[in-house]
């Protein structure tokens, strides 16, 4: 279940955003939901560091990188970062 948000934004800008909802095929209350979910994503620093752990898990695991290599791997890496 969705819970409701109220806000008030200008009529002209009301206007058109409903008018870029229906070229795009949505409805006005979609992309209001999309254009939050998008500025979150952009926006919360949590979400871009648990994005990066998870493509460095792929990486080690495309390596063949198993859960006792992670020690050495990470003195490795922060070696050649000196």
């Amino acid at each position: 279940m969705s819970d409701q948000l109220l806000i008030r934004i200008d009529p002209e800008l009301k206007k058109r955003l409903g008018q870029l909802s229906r070229a795009e095929g949505k409805t006005t209350s979609r992309m209001v939901r999309e254009l939050i979910g998008d500025y979150l994503k952009q926006r919360d620093i949590s979400g871009y560091i648990d994005g990066l752990w998870e493509r460095i898990g792929k990486k080690l695991r495309a390596r063949g990188a198993k859960a006792s290599d992670i020690t050495r791997t990470i003195a490795t890496s922060r070696k050649a970062g000196r």
